[in-house]
């Protein structure tokens, strides 16, 4: 039976990426990944280019290793993965945009983070002038009697950054949703090119900024397994405090969002509270709100003053005495019951296609947590549940969130029980001569955050790619939408939170 493994075996292996292979291989083998994707069997972690080569990431659908396997382009052509696999859609649009890389029968052809302004077309490969004026976007037609268009963006009344939703209804019911991202692109793998393993630190920890420890931890990660550094362990139990509070902040904001968006403010508020609880912890902890910068390659860069630790533990007595009691007046509220169940219903079959993560994922009976497979430490040593629902709609993603809550007090209260005593940093392995590859997989809170570098022999960034969650969400937005009314796309929006500026990187 053909599997991921299978194929990575076929190819030729690259000697210097850790911890998972990556394998150059031929046409039939690259085209063998693309049946295994359409048949179900693997799922699509990542897909990016430079100038020859086409990467693709990806992991067998019932779990194992991930890997890693790359395609070489010598005349600038591949085989579309898109062309049968949808969620590489606009994966495969950017990395035409970005490298040139042209993918031979990609269904839809419009540029999507190229907006026509760039001084340069394709900055990751040839550098080409682009000259000429920007092209009208051409969103896809709708048919039908009584249809009407309602262009939403890329500007917005709240303080959110742009993007732009073309409506086409009927009356009240949305007959398609397109989404058209990209307006906030910072060049991001350009900028990390040359820049040394800090510098590339900081940048990678400003992707996506609530998701700041995710993305530094995926990045620190990728830079060790490449340069062979080991982590001390209490640098590794500081980050997953880190990481838990980041996503007990981010849950608590979400969940009075959400509630929000249904006409009840007043679960906003206090929401609101809790979450600003846990951002002065942080402070306290880390230095800094949001905890950018704290996390570096090799380990952390502060450790917890003993007053903040008690903090701590008096901010998970407040959180159990209160959030309680919030969850309860989310669950006996006829109004929010009424908006929220049933409304925008992601089916499981489009989940575990799109490999969905996080929230939207175990919402709809995609049990895929990167802390438990692949896994990565100190999570082998803690316990905890992965919260798991069956029917996708609003109210799901609002009590996966509150399960994830209660999952990540029990893991702070873990891990402040069990820290160890010693360093917070750790030195770099004995470096070889040429250049080194390192990947990673972690959880943030809205799913898995992938991260892929090379690095040149003197140390430098060569090349970095990273992908957040929402590349394989944004696109199961429209599909939920579809069927309901107008008025409840604010509902379903923020029930994704989807990033706009991971997604534009």
């Amino acid at each position: 039976m053909t599997n991921l493994r299978h194929l990575i075996d076929q190819g030729e292996i690259a000697p210097m990426h850790r911890p998972w292979p990556r394998a150059v291989v031929d046409r039939e083998t690259w085209k063998d990944a693309i049946r295994l994707l359409a048949e179900g069997q693997c799922t699509l972690l990542a897909l990016w280019g430079e100038r020859e080569f086409v990467h693709m990431a990806l992991i067998d659908s019932d779990g194992g290793e991930p890997g890693v396997l790359s395609f070489g382009c010598h005349e600038g052509r591949y085989a579309s993965v898109a062309r049968v696999h949808a969620p590489a859609m606009r994966l495969e649009r950017t990395l035409r945009d970005l490298s040139g890389l042209q993918p031979e029968g990609l269904p839809d052809t419009r540029a999507w983070l190229d907006h026509g302004r760039w001084p340069v077309r394709h900055p990751l490969g040839q550098n080409e002038p682009h000259g000429a004026e920007p092209e009208r976007y051409a969103f896809l037609p709708a048919e039908g009697e009584s249809l009407h268009e309602i262009p939403v963006g890329p500007v917005h009344a709240g303080i959110i950054e742009p993007g732009h939703f073309r409506f086409t209804a009927n009356g009240e019911t949305i007959v398609r949703l397109e989404e058209r991202l990209g307006y906030v692109h910072k060049g991001v793998e350009s900028l990390m090119a040359g820049q040394s393993l800090q510098r590339a630190a900081i940048l990678a920890g400003r992707v996506s900024g609530d998701s700041t420890v995710a993305y530094a931890l995926a990045f620190a990660r990728a830079a060790e397994a490449a340069q062979g550094i080991e982590v001390p362990p209490r640098a590794l139990w500081l980050r997953a405090l880190m990481a838990e509070l980041e996503r007990i902040a981010n849950h608590f904001g979400d969940i009075g969002a959400i509630c929000n968006d249904a006409a009840f403010p007043m679960m906003h508020a206090q929401c609101a509270l809790l979450r600003e609880q846990v951002l002065r912890a942080a402070q306290a902890c880390f230095g800094h709100r949001l905890m950018m910068d704290r996390i570096v390659p090799g380990g952390v860069r502060s450790d917890v003053p003993a007053p903040a630790a008690k903090a701590l533990i008096t901010l998970l007595a407040h959180i159990r005495k209160d959030f309680p009691e919030l969850v309860e007046l989310y669950e006996n509220t006829a109004s929010l019951q009424d908006r929220t169940v049933g409304t925008g219903v992601l089916s499981q079959q489009l989940a575990r296609q799109f490999g969905a993560g996080g929230y939207i994922g175990r919402a709809s009976a995609r049990t895929f947590d990167a802390r438990r497979a692949p896994g990565y430490p100190p999570y082998d040593q803690l316990r905890f549940e992965v919260p798991v629902l069956e029917e996708g709609d609003v109210d799901a993603r609002v009590w996966i969130r509150v399960r994830e809550v209660e999952q990540s007090t029990a893991l702070i209260e873990q891990i402040l029980g069990g820290l160890p005593a010693g360093p917070i940093a750790g030195a770099a392995a004995t470096r070889g001569t040429g250049a080194l590859e390192g990947v990673s997989l972690v959880e943030g809170f809205r799913g898995d955050v992938f991260a892929w570098v090379r690095l040149a022999a003197d140390g430098t960034v060569e090349r970095c790619h990273l992908r957040d969650p929402s590349w394989f969400q944004w696109p199961l937005l429209e599909a939920v939408i579809e069927g309901n009314i107008v008025a409840d796309f604010p509902l379903c929006n923020k029930s994704f939170n989807c990033s706009y500026s991971g997604h534009d990187l």
